[in-house]
């Protein structure tokens, strides 16, 4: 019997990602960087990802345009805004909001080296 942690399953569950990427080392390794994403190969040799908590999954697709202007916005929740802003500019991606626009909720958005835009979500202490 595996002891892996296995998400949970549920009817109404967001559970798959598909993201714009221009470079798919490149995207995975930065996202693996900022958040610790686990970055894996699927049984089709596509590169693929599982958050930080293997919840949801997802992989990169070449082709797409990225999600350069907010229409479906996805958060990634974070323990340490500020910290987490530093990985995003060391890891070549940059702050496109910067964090007080939604007070009092703690949120920043960023694009990422492909040039989609994503939110960053403190929980608040």
């Amino acid at each position: 019997m595996s002891t892996e942690k296995q998400p949970t399953y549920g009817n109404g569950k967001i559970c798959y990602i598909e993201m714009a990427a221009e470079d798919i080392e490149s995207s995975s390794a930065f996202y693996k960087a900022v958040f610790g994403w686990n970055i894996r190969k699927r049984g089709d040799g596509a590169t693929s990802f599982d958050d930080g908590v293997g919840e949801v999954s997802g992989t990169w697709v070449k082709g797409r345009t990225p999600a350069v202007s907010p229409g479906l916005l996805v958060y990634v929740m974070v323990d340490d805004m500020e910290e987490t802003i530093a990985k995003v500019i060391a890891n070549g991606g940059t702050i496109v909001q910067p964090v007080g626009m939604d007070a009092p909720e703690i949120t920043a958005r960023f694009r990422d080296p492909a040039g989609n835009v994503i939110g960053l979500y403190q929980n608040p202490k």
